[in-house]
C-alpha cells in the first residue's frame, strides 16, 4: 500500500507539470510502477486537475500585475484584442464545449495547462472552464490509458 501511494504521488507530480500532463504520467505509471490502471488513472487526473485550479484563479490577476509595465500591457492589449476579434462570438457561445473537446484530445499541448490559458485568454469563466477541463482530463485518461494497455492504437 505504500508503494503504491509513493509511486501515485509520483504520477501525479509528473501530470501536474506542463510537459507530460497525463498523456506521459499514464504509461509511466502502467510501464515503469507497475501501478494498476485504475490507479494510475485516478493519480494522473487529480495531479493534472490540480495545476488548473490556480491557472484558472491565477491567471487574470497575475496578467492585470503585469499589465502595469508598459511592454507587458502592449502585449496583453495585442493578445486579447487579436483573439476576441479573430474568434467574435463563435467562443462565446461553444466555448465550454471547445474546451472540453480541446483538452480531451491526448495531443501535445492539448492539456489541462493549454486549456486554462484558453479559458483566461477567451475570457471564459471559472465555473464554465473548470468543469470543461475536468471532463477533457477525464476523457484523455481515459484514451490514453485504453491506448497504453493496446486496447486501441493510432498508428
Amino acid at each position: 500500500m505504500k508503494k503504491l501511494i509513493n509511486d501515485g504521488l509520483r504520477v501525479a507530480l509528473l501530470s501536474a507539470l506542463p510537459i507530460t500532463e497525463l498523456r506521459g504520467a499514464i504509461p509511466i505509471a502502467l510501464t515503469i510502477y507497475k501501478m494498476p490502471v485504475f490507479s494510475a488513472y485516478i493519480f494522473a487526473v487529480l495531479g493534472n486537475i490540480v495545476p488548473a485550479i490556480f491557472l484558472l484563479i491565477f491567471l487574470k490577476p497575475f496578467s492585470e500585475y503585469l499589465r502595469q509595465w508598459y511592454y507587458f500591457d502592449i502585449f496583453f492589449e495585442w493578445l486579447f484584442k487579436r483573439t476576441r476579434r479573430n474568434t467574435e462570438g463563435k467562443f462565446e457561445k461553444y466555448g465550454a464545449l471547445f474546451l472540453l473537446f480541446f483538452v480531451a484530445i491526448p495531443l501535445p499541448v492539448t492539456g489541462a495547462w493549454t486549456g486554462s490559458a484558453a479559458a483566461f485568454i477567451f475570457g471564459i469563466r471559472f465555473w464554465y472552464a473548470f468543469p470543461s477541463i475536468v471532463g477533457g482530463v477525464m476523457i484523455a485518461g481515459v484514451i490514453v490509458s485504453l491506448a497504453s494497455l493496446g486496447v486501441i492504437r493510432f498508428f
